[in-house]
């Protein structure tokens, strides 16, 4: 009987005396997404946090895979659209950007998102996406990132003549790996720096990484045997 009461308490609709939305499910989807993974969220898991019911839940997204895809999608498509905004800046006066231009360009509008707690979620989220269903995670990059990738691989071409087109697109892959694995603090290299450091953890200068990948981009090519 006590059930009963509580589940008609948690209708699916707004608890009294809060103005839960669409927006507060999916920002607390991102962290726990991030936290958990694909599998180890539920929606019963969001629901609770949350304080609402699985049914406002699903009245929304429908299912737990749609609810990730909205997830990713949010701020998925707020990079890519900065990335391409900044790409047509640089390139506005028929010039052809440098490569440190264009890197900065690229990795710019995630460093941005590790100001933020949910942009710092989301980063961990991406930095896993490899673990989760790979169908789903497959598809959510390519809506997402494809077009900007290509756009950014051509211009290297340009700024790099002495590449070929496979060899541009593996960097990207190496800088692309080394940025998530970084900015997500998914990893435990600052436990090894120096208590007495006068820059306690690891900071991520923007400029200091766009000279890092900068260089492995120029980097003479390997030849092949």
């Amino acid at each position: 009987m006590a059930k009963v009461m509580e589940q008609r308490k948690k209708r699916p609709g707004r608890p009294e005396g809060q103005t839960q939305s669409r927006e507060d499910i999916l920002d607390a989807s991102e962290l726990m997404f991030a936290e958990l993974g694909y599998a180890g969220t539920s929606l019963r898991h969001v629901a609770e946090k949350v304080d609402i019911t699985t049914a406002l839940i699903t009245y929304y997204f429908g299912s737990k895979e749609n609810l990730f895809r909205e997830v990713f999608l949010r701020k998925g498509r707020e990079i890519a659209k900065s990335r391409m905004q900044s790409l047509a800046a640089i390139t506005a006066e028929g010039m052809t950007p440098g490569v440190d231009d264009l890197v900065r360009a690229f990795l710019a509008p995630s460093i941005r998102l590790r100001e933020t707690k949910q942009g710092l979620a989301f980063l961990r989220l991406h930095s896993r996406l490899h673990m989760e269903p790979e169908a789903l995670s497959y598809e959510l990059r390519r809506e997402v990132y494809d077009e900007s990738t290509r756009a950014y691989a051509s211009a290297f071409l340009k700024a790099l003549p002495q590449l070929d087109e496979p060899t541009v697109y593996r960097r990207m892959s190496l800088m692309i790996g080394a940025y998530l694995y970084a900015f997500s603090d998914t990893n435990r290299l600052e436990e090894l720096v120096p208590a007495n450091s006068p820059t306690p953890g690891i900071f991520y200068d923007l400029e200091e990484i766009v000279a890092f990948a900068s260089a492995g981009m120029r980097a003479a090519a390997v030849s092949r045997r």
